[in-house]
């Protein structure tokens, strides 16, 4: 069953950002494919406190998840929102054709290239990204597919036989899946890095199972800077950026906001407690 981010003056003005958003071309990664990207610069003359990568749910492209691009790239992060050629929407209209969403969506999260393809373009999306703002700090960020991705890469155990070095400082997975085809019992258990994974109460899984499975990687996950959000009502294609997700979209980026300041200052202790939102912390 398939379970689915103060500053410094004088001399750190180095860090400035001085790219405007845009999509850069002639990106390539390790194998020589291209990769698409959509950048989301800090605002002109702020000081760049690190990279932000975002990779999307399947199906998805660069030109999503516009609302986290501008919060991150507010709170002065480059942030890249990345392509993905094997799990993006032409890979996903192939694996349905003749099988149907769900189980198109299943062969599709479960193709090892497809994540081996995802991690070629995050390196090559982050090595771009460092090359204009060198602060050091580096986020990976990964909904749905993605959050899968953002989980291997923090350490996180699975049955495709990946293996991907901890490279990244922070993560953030929204819609995390719990055990099941990709992960298995206990699967989370190594992962030492600060972070964050938001669901919603309706976020549930593609085949039907309900959103309190994506509580089980953070339960497994020794403490130390690991929050677990949950909002009231959100659906799982409102932490996308889709439909009516205002109020979600708001909530996710305020704790994203509130998660890397609490990192930042080496406590990790979770807000006070608000309507529409609940925060678990260790």
């Amino acid at each position: 069953m398939i379970r689915l981010q103060i500053l410094l003056g004088g001399i750190l003005a180095l860090f400035a950002v001085s790219i405007a958003a845009q999509q850069p071309d002639g990106l390539t990664r390790q194998d020589g494919k291209p990769v698409q990207i959509k950048v989301y610069a800090p605002p002109a003359g702020d000081i760049c406190l690190g990279i932000a990568i975002i990779s999307p749910g399947a199906g998805g492209s660069e030109s999503g998840y516009a609302y986290l691009g501008q919060a991150l790239s507010s709170l002065r992060y480059l942030t890249v929102v990345v392509g993905h050629q094997e799990s993006g929407l032409q890979a996903l209209k192939q694996q349905i054709q003749g099988q149907g969403l769900r189980d198109g969506l299943a062969r599709l999260i479960t193709d090892p290239r497809a994540y081996e393809g995802r991690f070629m373009d995050i390196a090559a999306a982050r090595h771009w990204a460092a090359q204009h703002c060198n602060a050091g700090e580096a986020i990976l960020f990964g909904h749905s597919m993605g959050a899968a991705t953002t989980m291997i890469e923090a350490g996180a155990k699975n049955k495709l036989g990946l293996s991907v070095a901890d490279a990244f400082d922070i993560y953030i997975a929204l819609s995390p899946q719990g055990s099941g085809s990709i992960f298995p019992v206990g699967a989370w258990q190594g992962i030492s890095k600060p972070l964050l994974s938001i669901t919603g109460t309706k976020d549930d899984e593609l085949g039907g199972g309900s959103w309190e499975t994506r509580r089980e990687p953070f339960e497994n996950m020794a403490p130390g800077c690991k929050w677990f959000a949950v909002i009231e009502g959100a659906t799982h294609m409102n932490l996308a950026g889709h439909g009516m997700s205002r109020r979600s979209q708001a909530l996710t980026t305020q704790t994203i906001e509130q998660f890397l300041l609490a990192v930042h200052q080496g406590e990790c202790k979770p807000p006070a407690p608000q309507r529409g939102i609940q925060i678990l912390a260790k």
